[in-house]
């Protein structure tokens, strides 16, 4: 039995289980949170399989892409919320037991347990290369100009680097075992509605690198199974309402680099289980309001690299559990009071790098208690708000920043001073400082220390 995961480029000899591990006890499998499907009874799952990489590499590529934060192979982690009671280490440890469930689905879904379509074709379609008893199609980069018809049993279809132009409605209708469908580099300028029509099966589709411009609405139905989706590096301008409404089980979306201006509320309507949102290197200039009540439970939210001047507070406020917030290289001028309060409780990577920011608010980080890593470095900042917490950082950059050298600075020093990290920021005032390393300025000497106040973050 073959993996149709997502292969390496030119996908080597399949992987052949010679003795199948059998479970006797029925398995329950978590896919997303709080939503349990009974995958199999009696299934084969080997002891030697891994689970295929997941954003960070990009599948068909000989180089990974780290543009997303994680290390290649590395599984998207699983967010929950907080019972009553509970507390963060019951959590995280519900966590993990979820992720294991969830890896084992994956598992089972990428080893397609159920059995191979009666009747299938017995011969590979011309030009392509198959492995696997037509399990895994492979026509990489074989000057296809549409999608070829390919067995039932088939489960991955690998067709990066054709010219097909477009996908037009029901292109892939007799394909209906696939789990794995590679479409990067296709030159496809258009998905019509429909197109995936069929494909119930589908765990993810790959439609990076092209010249998407228009997504039809439509064009995702009937993928009510689809977990992983990439659209990232084409054309696309704007977002229709609902266009994700099929995907009740989509956890990863990539849309970096494309044109998209604004999110507007309905986008997500339908994606409720989405936990990974990309939106770098687009042109957005605004967050509307109530554009992310659909998705109240993302855990990595990235948006550096758009036009936003203003943090998007009233569409922030709806998320919950956000652990990592990337807002680099926006031209945002401050940081309003309670920016981070719905979700402070659990943010834990933070960054506000090459903004051009000049001053957080005094309860910007009010609710703020987990945070680890802060990324402030090539902004105007002068100072550091009352409100940030600086007791769970285990790291900060603040270089590039005239820093005024006070005792409104002296609770970093002192984090400084404690030995965990020293990093550098040069002082601008007063003028005796001016040059000096905060960590080896003189100025703090005589700032006393003020009693902690005991700031309670509320959660909405």
């Amino acid at each position: 039995m073959c993996l149709p995961c997502a292969p390496e480029e030119g996908l080597a000899q399949p992987v052949v289980l010679a003795q199948p591990v059998v479970l006797a006890q029925p398995v329950v499998l978590l896919h997303t949170q709080d939503r349990a499907l009974e995958r199999l009874h009696t299934c084969p799952v080997p002891a030697d399989v891994s689970v295929p990489a997941l954003p960070g590499s990009s599948p068909g590529s000989s180089e990974p892409s780290q543009r997303d934060g994680m290390e290649v192979g590395e599984r998207p982690p699983r967010f929950g919320k907080r019972s009553p009671g509970q507390t963060d280490g019951q959590r995280r440890g519900q966590t993990d037991t979820n992720m294991g469930r969830a890896t084992l689905l994956v598992t089972a879904l990428i080893l397609g347990l159920a059995p191979p379509a009666r009747g299938a074709p017995s011969q590979c379609p011309g030009p392509c290369h198959c492995h696997g008893d037509l399990q895994h199609v492979i026509c990489d980069g074989v000057g296809l100009q549409r999608v070829p018809r390919v067995s039932e049993a088939t489960q991955l279809l690998n067709m990066q680097r054709n010219n097909l132009g477009g996908l037009p409605r029901g292109s892939f209708g007799d394909m209906k075992g696939l789990v794995s469908l590679h479409l990067q580099h296709c030159r496809l300028r258009e998905i019509a509605g429909q197109a995936f029509r069929g494909l119930k099966k589908l765990v993810y589709l790959y439609l990076s690198h092209n010249e998407i411009a228009a997504v039809k609405p439509g064009a995702f139905e009937d993928l009510t199974e689809l977990t992983y989706l990439y659209l990232d590096d084409n054309r696309i301008g704007e977002l229709a309402k609902g266009i994700f409404s099929p995907m009740i089980n989509l956890f990863v979306l990539q849309l970096d680099d494309n044109r998209i201006r604004e999110l507007r509320a309905g986008t997500f309507a339908g994606a409720t289980d989405l936990r990974w949102l990309h939106l770098s290197g687009n042109e957005m200039s605004a967050l509307q309001p109530g554009s992310l009540d659909e998705v109240e439970n993302l855990a990595v939210v990235r948006l550096d690299r758009n036009r936003l001047s203003a943090y998007p507070a009233a569409a922030m406020s709806k998320l919950r559990v956000v652990e990592e917030l990337v807002l680099s290289r926006n031209p945002m001028k401050t940081i309003p009071d309670h920016a981070f309060q719905s979700f402070g409780r659990y943010m834990e990577k933070l960054h506000l790098d090459n903004m051009g920011l000049e001053k957080f608010s005094d309860g910007a980080f009010i609710g703020v208690t987990a945070l680890k890593s802060l990324h402030l470095e090539n902004n105007r900042l002068r100072s550091l708000p009352r409100s940030l917490e600086l007791s769970s950082l285990q790291n900060i950059t603040i270089s590039g920043n005239p820093w005024t050298c006070n005792c409104m600075l002296a609770p970093l020093r002192r984090w400084m001073d404690s030995g965990r990290h020293r990093p550098d920021g040069i002082c601008s005032a007063p003028s005796q400082q001016k040059g000096k390393q905060v960590r080896d300025s003189s100025a703090f000497s005589s700032c006393r220390v003020k009693p902690n106040r005991t700031r309670k973050g509320t959660r909405h």
